[in-house]
C-alpha cells in the first residue's frame, strides 16, 4: 500500500515535471520572438522602413514568418502570404492577448491562410502589433520535446528505491508480524494463568466447605438427623456450583480455543426468547421474573444455538440474581439483511458508573459476598461477551435511566441458510 503510493507520488512529480518542461521551453522559444518583435516595433517607431530592418537583421529562425497589423485587426505586412488572402486577425488569439496584455504566443494552431501548423508570438506596439510564427517541423517539435533523460533518471531511481524498499518493508513485516504474533501469546498465555487463578481461587471456598461438610459427618460425631440433612444439603449446594463453574470454564474455553468447530445452523431468536419465558414461569415466585418481548417480526441468524442461548439465559440469572427487580424487557431494535440489534433490561438498581467497564471481566464482582451468597460463578457476563463476539457482534452496558441495566449487543446474519 505505501508503495503503490509512493509510486503515485513520483509518477505526479514526473508528470508535473514532464509538463513544466514543456511550458518552460515553450516560453523560451516565445522569448526569443519577443525580442526580435520588440527590436521591430523600435524600428517601425523610429521611423525606419520595416521592409529595410527585416531584410539587413538576421532572423531568430529560418522560414521565419513575420506579420505586421494594425490595432483594428487589418494585416498591412506578411512576408510569406499575399496580403489579399488574409482577413482581419484580431480574434486570433495570440493577436488578442497582446491587445489586453501586451504580448500573448500560441503554442499550435493551424494557420486560416495556408492551413499549416504554426508557433505564433506577438507584441503590441503604439500604432501595430508584430507577430512572428515558426512552422511546426521535426526541428521545432524537437525542440518543444521535454527532455527524457532526467524523466529516465528519476524512473531509475524510483524504481532501485521501490526495490529497496519492498525488501526492506517485507522484513520489517515479517518481524512485526513476529513481534504482534509473540505479544498475542504472552497476552493469551496472561490470560489463561489469571484464569487458572481465579479459577484456583474460586474452587477453594466449595471445595473447602464439602471437605468440612464430610469430615463433620465421617468423624462420628453425634449428630441430629436435621444437622446431618443439612450438611448433606450444603455439599451437595456446594458441588452444584463446581459443576457449573467448570462448565462455564469449558464453554469460554471452546469459544476461544476451538470456535472453528462450534457448528452452525439456522436458529430464529424468537424461539430461543420463548424458551427463556417459559423457563422463567416454572421458578420459585420468589426468584421469577416477568418477560416482556417486543420483537417485531422473525429474526433468523446463522449461527450456533446453544450459544445464543446462553446470551439470553445468562443475561436472565444476571437478572435474576442482582436486579432486585420484578421485570426483564427483551426489545428488536434494528433487524436487515445483515445484522440485527436486541436490547436486554430489567427494572433493577442498576450498578454504579465506575463498575461498568468491568462487568465482562471474568470473575468481575460488584459485591463479593453477595454474589457468592447467590451462587453465581463470576463468569455469566464474559460467557456472554465471547458469545456475542463469536456471532460477529458487539455488546455494551449502560445504567437505565428509571434504574437498571440495558445490555445492547448485535447478531450478524451472515450464512444464513
Amino acid at each position: 500500500m505505501l508503495l503503490t503510493f509512493s509510486w503515485a507520488l513520483v509518477l505526479c512529480f514526473i508528470g508535473y515535471q514532464y509538463l513544466r518542461e514543456k511550458e518552460y521551453k515553450s516560453e523560451f522559444l516565445n522569448a526569443q520572438l519577443q525580442q526580435y518583435n520588440r527590436h521591430l516595433l523600435v524600428a517601425i517607431e523610429e521611423g525606419e522602413p520595416y521592409e529595410t530592418y527585416i531584410a539587413s537583421h538576421e532572423k531568430p529562425f529560418e522560414d521565419l514568418r513575420i506579420t505586421l497589423i494594425t490595432l483594428t485587426g487589418a494585416v498591412i505586412y506578411d512576408n510569406s502570404i499575399p496580403l489579399d488572402s488574409l482577413d482581419n486577425h484580431r480574434g486570433r488569439p495570440e493577436v488578442a492577448k497582446a491587445l489586453t496584455e501586451g504580448k500573448g504566443y500560441n503554442i499550435s494552431r493551424q494557420s486560416a491562410s495556408d492551413g499549416r501548423d504554426y508557433f505564433y508570438s506577438a507584441t503590441c506596439g503604439q500604432r501595430v502589433i508584430v507577430r512572428t510564427a515558426i512552422p511546426y517541423s521535426s526541428t521545432l517539435q524537437d525542440l518543444l520535446e521535454a527532455d527524457w533523460s532526467f524523466l529516465i533518471v528519476m524512473i531509475s531511481i524510483t524504481l532501485l528505491m521501490s526495490v529497496v524498499a519492498y525488501f526492506s518493508t517485507r522484513r520489517l513485516g515479517k518481524d512485526i508480524e513476529r513481534v504482534n504474533r509473540y505479544e498475542a501469546e504472552q497476552e493469551q498465555n496472561r490470560l489463561k494463568r489469571q484464569l487458572t487463578n481465579n479459577i484456583n481461587h474460586e474452587l477453594k471456598t466449595p471445595v473447602a466447605s464439602i471437605q468440612v461438610c464430610l469430615e463433620t459427618l465421617l468423624s462420628g460425631i453425634a449428630l441430629s438427623e436435621e444437622k446431618r440433612q443439612e450438611l448433606i444439603e450444603r455439599c451437595y449446594a456446594h458441588n452444584d456450583r463446581l459443576r457449573r463453574l467448570l462448565n462455564d470454564v469449558s464453554l469460554i474455553t471452546r469459544i476461544e480455543d476451538g470456535s472453528a468447530l462450534i457448528s452452525r445452523e439456522k436458529v430464529v431468536i424468537n424461539q430461543i426468547v420463548d424458551e427463556v419465558a417459559e423457563e422463567l414461569e416454572v421458578m420459585p415466585e420468589e426468584e421469577r421474573l416477568t418477560l416482556h418481548r417486543d420483537f417485531g417480526k422473525e429474526v433468523i441468524i446463522h449461527g450456533n444455538p446453544s450459544l445464543i442461548g446462553s446470551i439470553f439465559r445468562n443475561l436472565t440469572e444476571n437478572a435474576i440474581a442482582y436486579s432486585e427487580g420484578r421485570n426483564i424487557y427483551i426489545s428488536l431494535l434494528e433487524n436487515d439483511d445483515k445484522m440485527c440489534r436486541i436490547r436486554f433490561e430489567d427494572d433493577g438498581k442498576g450498578v454504579e458508573q465506575e463498575h461498568l467497564p468491568h462487568l465482562f471481566e471474568r470473575f468481575y464482582r460488584v459485591d463479593k459476598g453477595r454474589s457468592r451468597h447467590k451462587g453465581g460463578t463470576g463468569l455469566g457476563l464474559a460467557i456472554v461477551k465471547h458469545a456475542v463476539q463469536f456471532h460477529g457482534g458487539t455488546i455494551t452496558v449502560t445504567n437505565r435511566p428509571k434504574g437498571g441495566l440495558r445490555f445492547d449487543f448485535t447478531l450478524s446474519k451472515h450464512n444464513i441458510l
